[in-house]
């Protein structure tokens, strides 16, 4: 029997909830479905009009490997795009540079330049699919490659559709793939709000994430306080650009995680809607509706499959993916049950689409909105982590910043703190793992994981030989001349960077020159 008594986020649970439990002013917490303050959600109808988003992450090896896996999942009924990049990638390298050696095509798919970028949407209608992309430093890079194969094919940057997560403050709090220091990101980030409201003007341009935090051992409480103060710092950097609040803030998105613990979940999603919708109509004066809705994707918590008895993680999912669903996602991938041996095979990748399938077409999960409204112990727990999450940001806001806060070691000092205390909890027993610590079979069933082939490092340094044999380097060293002037002054560096990009400048080639005007990030750096 699972004996524990407290939430993952340290307080207590109660045997039984009644009325009594329920915050006096419930009615003006709750609001309806679409209305201020979002608790029951974003939109009035929700689920009853058309199902959320069902996104599939996936990449890895060859552009061209990874463009077949895309079309495997639109046939078996995906309705959106997500995008895994490589190490290499989502540090501003080429393939063929030495950094990169040994983790080419590992956790994602090799992108050095637009060709890599042709190769991996041939065949895709991009009017037609929303794309997400897991990108980071170079968000603003691969949005651009992005953009100019959809424009050969013809399909103006009005018509495209999807979210960079451009997330570079949890990079220094959880995950680790930064490039430059802290401020320049930032000014990165606010020109790319800029540059996509004119050009780009459905993109989500922000997908600010707590899924990482999470994944590295925060508690629901610090996934969405750490987060939601990273979103007060980009508005704020926003502002300061010169950005009307109302011009960019609809295009914010979010990002979380969904764990096992499905009631404290689903009130972890209810509790960060309403705070969002306060920050933004309070502190920052947002008028517009759509400033104030936290939109968010969800994945399923990586962090709880288990290798041992990996078919268990597919029982896991199904109620992670529920979780996310009665809170209210906007769009939602489901792990596949291998992926803490390896990438996913194509036959647990269809799984994972399936289970989110069954939930929106086989249950009544569609048919009415937030479901959980008025329930006592859903109530109860959405305030207690309201107010935990509120006291955890202004921990965060004492220092000044969550700039500030990162500089100090804060946030991260607390994640540590609490994957010290899950570490230890399922070292003892107290928290239960199931096939891990407590119904473990003597031997495991031999299962043939997808391996990723070594030969793609030699095929990408190849590809990028020829191209740069066949370019015209003297147009490629004038683009980046002036993408070079544009870090070093104050316009918009996307618009310069595009042209480089449209020269065929690599990825690496443009993130280098960035790192020779704004420096690399190190930890010890100071700012």
């Amino acid at each position: 029997m699972n004996e524990r008594r407290s939430s993952e986020s340290g307080f207590p649970i109660k045997g039984v909830y009644t009325a009594a439990d329920l915050p006096e002013d419930l009615d003006s917490r709750l609001g309806g479905p679409g209305e201020y303050p979002y608790t029951r959600g974003v939109y009035p109808t929700m689920y009853t009009s058309r199902p959320w988003t069902m996104r599939q992450y996936a990449g890895f090896g060859t552009a061209t490997e990874s463009n077949a896996r895309y079309h495997q999942l639109l046939r078996a009924g995906t309705m959106g795009l997500s995008v895994a990049f490589d190490l290499p990638t989502q540090m501003g390298y080429d393939s063929d540079d030495p950094i990169a050696h040994g983790e080419v095509g590992k956790v994602g798919v090799a992108i050095d330049s637009i060709e890599d970028m042709r190769l991996l949407f041939d065949g895709i209608p991009l009017d037609k699919v929303s794309t997400s992309m897991t990108i980071n430093a170079p968000g603003s890079v691969l949005l651009l490659l992005y953009q100019l194969v959809a424009e050969e094919n013809g399909v103006p940057g009005s018509a495209l559709n999807g979210t960079i997560q451009n997330d570079i403050l949890k990079e220094y709090i959880a995950r680790g793939t930064y490039i430059f220091p802290p401020k320049p990101s930032l000014r990165l980030v606010a020109d790319t709000f800029a540059y996509c409201r004119k050009e780009v003007p459905k993109w989500n341009t922000i997908s600010i994430s707590g899924y990482h935090m999470a994944e590295a051992g925060a508690s629901p409480v610090q996934e969405i306080a750490f987060t939601l103060a990273n979103g007060v710092e980009y508005v704020r950097a926003a502002v300061a650009a010169g950005l009307a609040v109302d011009d960019f803030a609809p295009r914010l998105s979010f990002f979380f995680v969904a764990r096992t613990t499905l009631l404290e979940e689903v009130a972890k999603f209810r509790a960060a809607r309403r705070i969002w919708a306060r920050l933004m109509r309070d502190e920052f004066g947002a008028k517009d509706p759509k400033s104030m809705m936290l939109r968010f994707h969800t994945q399923t918590a990586g962090v709880q499959l288990t290798a041992q008895q990996p078919e268990v993680n597919l029982v896991r999912v199904a109620v992670q993916g529920l979780g996310a669903v009665l809170g209210g996602t906007q769009s939602l991938h489901t792990n596949s049950f291998d992926e803490a041996i390896a990438l996913p095979t194509e036959k647990a990748a269809r799984l994972a689409l399936r289970t989110q399938q069954v939930l929106a077409y086989e249950t009544d999960l569609t048919a009415t909105v937030d479901p959980f409204a008025g329930s006592y112990v859903v109530e109860a727990m959405t305030a207690e982590i309201e107010a935990a999450a509120d006291a955890l940001m202004q921990r965060v806001f004492e220092h000044g910043s969550a700039v500030d806060a990162i500089e100090a070691g804060f946030q991260k000092r607390e994640i540590e703190q609490s994957a010290y205390r899950i570490a230890q909890e399922i070292d003892s027993g107290e928290r239960v793992v199931v096939g891990l610590n407590r119904f473990a079979i003597d031997e495991e069933e031999p299962y043939e994981p997808l391996r990723v082939d070594p030969a793609i490092e030699a095929a990408q340094a190849e590809r990028l030989a020829k191209l740069r044999a066949e370019r015209d380097n003297d147009a490629v060293e004038r683009a980046l001349a002036e993408l070079r002037a544009a870090a070093e002054g104050s316009d918009n560096v996307l618009y310069p960077m595009k042209e480089a990009l449209r020269a065929r400048a690599t990825v690496g080639e443009v993130c280098g020159t960035l790192r020779g005007v704004w420096g690399l990030y190190r930890p010890s750096d100071r700012f």
